[in-house]
């Protein structure tokens, strides 16, 4: 079930759940809510569960294809995303939360990549989490579908820290992540990702654009 609260700048993910045109469709609603709201910059996600045997729900590509642009979009919104994943956490939840900038996990905590018939789901879950993990730490989950438990991810970076106090943890998450702001915190998160995929020649035109907004907004600032 997804739920929406605080302005809509909370969303809650099940993992049990198969997809929907109903997750799709909020997630849409969340993304037009923070990109209309330049004065908050932080989303908050809870996710947990995972999908039991798999089923015959009708599942399309063109469902699917609507999922990952939904996803892609989240992923570069210009606000801070926070999850807070508990239990076991695969299906949609593990896509969503590999999405996020900053997790939080429970020590209960297991990501389970996503099963269909007799093959590992090959959605951009898949994708995520060998980019942030690396091949090697992703090795064991995606080829034999061994949950990765919460301390291996938090030594793969997949999450950030593991707590027995979600909310504390939220809070000073927020704390730090409201101190930036959210179109700042964007180009950062893409010249992150762009990183690793591109050549220094390729990446040094926009590092020089960020280098040259920076500029300017630090003489607007010392001009006031």
């Amino acid at each position: 079930m997804v739920t929406r609260e605080r302005d809509d700048l909370v969303i809650r993910v099940d993992g049990r759940r198969p997809l929907s045109a109903e997750l799709v469709a909020a997630f849409e609603v969340l993304c037009d809510r923070v990109e209309d709201r330049a004065d908050r910059n932080t989303v908050i996600m809870h996710v947990s569960g995972a999908p039991g045997e798999p089923s015959n729900e009708a599942l399309t590509i063109a469902l699917v294809s609507k999922w990952e642009r939904a996803l892609r979009r989240f992923e570069r919104l210009p606000a801070a995303t926070v999850a807070v994943a508990s239990d076991e956490c695969g299906g949609v939840a593990l896509e969503a939360l590999l999405a996020t900038d900053y997790r939080i996990g429970t020590a209960s905590l297991r990501l389970l990549m996503a099963r269909r018939a007799l093959v590992t789901w090959p959605g951009m879950a898949l994708y995520r989490i060998v980019r942030q993990a690396g091949s090697a730490a992703a090795r064991r989950a995606v080829l034999l579908g061994i949950p990765i438990t919460a301390a291996d991810a938090v030594a793969t970076g997949l999450i950030d820290e593991l707590t027995v106090d979600t909310q504390a943890a939220l809070t000073a998450a927020m704390e730090l992540a409201e101190a930036i702001p959210g179109p700042e915190l964007a180009i950062r998160r893409q010249l992150m990702h762009d990183a690793p995929a591109v050549s220094f020649e390729e990446a040094l035109g926009a590092h020089l654009a960020a280098c040259e907004r920076a500029l300017r907004l630090s003489s607007a600032e010392a001009g006031r």
